[in-house]
């Protein structure tokens, strides 16, 4: 039974971690998970807060259930390094935050951008929201579902609707469909990731789209970029959905396993879900016909383009030869 065991050294890394043994002792043929609650038990930190790293070469030791320790090269008195990676947060709980910001911001901006023009605040009760909506269905070739600039176009108001569907749609999957490889992130991070969508898509977004004097407002509702716009938008954002549902039938539940994604669009690019969601962007940004939306899907592309590459080198490393390797990350015969 002693062979069983292992002595592992205990040595801090960076910033120490209060009452870090020098010492701890657990099964070699015990899972990764169970190094890491036993020195979260004994420093009475939580172990979302601890890295793990072999002191002979470095190599990460991952917080996991499906790894033993000694397939990870541990032996008995091996030194391993500890970091405390500082106070931690839910993954999930980051993401209903920052979509929680664009489903705040535009209503309210819609309700109130378009009421700051001059002939409004002289006549409020003549231009009530959404009041050229009953001309539009009842009579769709009147001149009256034309707005002036003093209540919200049919642009800002698809523009509208189609923004609140979207992160709407991100909020649920968020609570319903997502499984996440690790449970947390580091807390700062949230203020980072409030900054792209409570600030980009959410406050800059909806002030240059609802102001009367905005580009939205200006477009016609006759144009046919609407119906394409609207086309493009209801189309992504089903097989951007369709796309989460395959990752998660990837991943069991409480697992960090993986398996090799498959199903429509996975043959194309590595990351078909970010090819959808641009194309979900391409459509509001013909209904809206905004320079925001411009600006807020090509940071957003940006970043998914590093994610896609990541991930692909990532699906290479781990299937190796099972996995069929991809030419292009996220946009076919592009990137």
């Amino acid at each position: 039974m002693a062979q069983d065991k292992l002595t592992l050294s205990v040595r801090p890394r960076g910033k120490p971690v209060k009452k870090l043994p020098e010492e701890t002792v657990v099964p070699s043929s015990g899972p990764c998970s169970e190094l890491y609650t036993t020195l979260a038990s004994q420093s009475r930190t939580s172990v979302h807060r601890l890295r793990i790293t072999k002191g002979s070469d470095g190599s990460y030791i991952p917080n996991t259930s499906s790894i033993i320790l000694q397939t990870t090269g541990l032996r008995h008195q091996s030194t391993i390094y500890v970091k405390d990676l500082g106070p931690q947060i839910p993954w999930r709980t980051v993401f209903v935050i920052e979509y929680l910001g664009p489903l705040l911001i535009h209503p309210v901006l819609y309700f109130t951008l378009p009421h700051t023009s001059i002939s409004y605040l002289q006549h409020p009760t003549a231009y009530p929201p959404f009041s050229f909506l009953p001309a539009l269905l009842n009579n769709p070739s009147s001149q009256s579902i034309v707005p002036s600039n003093d209540l919200p176009s049919l642009g800002q108001t698809l523009t509208l609707i189609m923004t609140l569907l979207h992160f709407t749609k991100r909020e649920l999957e968020t609570l319903y469909i997502h499984r996440f490889s690790a449970s947390t992130m580091p807390a700062f991070n949230i203020f980072k990731n409030c900054g792209h969508y409570w600030g980009l898509s959410g406050l800059i977004m909806a002030f240059f789209i609802y102001v009367p004097s905005s580009s939205t407002a200006a477009v016609s509702a006759y144009s046919p970029l609407i119906y394409i716009g609207l086309a493009l938008f209801t189309v992504g954002e089903i097989l951007n959905f369709n796309t989460h549902l395959s990752l998660r039938d990837l991943r069991k539940e409480g697992s960090t396993e993986r398996g090799i994604p498959k199903g429509l669009g996975f043959d194309w690019v590595t990351c078909p879900n970010y090819l959808f969601e641009l194309i979900a962007w391409l459509g509001i940004l013909l209904v809206s016909w905004n320079w925001t939306v411009i600006l807020f899907a090509a940071v957003a592309m940006i970043q998914m383009y590093l994610w896609s590459w990541k991930k692909e080198r990532r699906y290479r490393k781990e299937f190796g030869a099972a996995y069929k390797k991809k030419r292009f990350a996220m946009l076919p015969g592009l990137i």
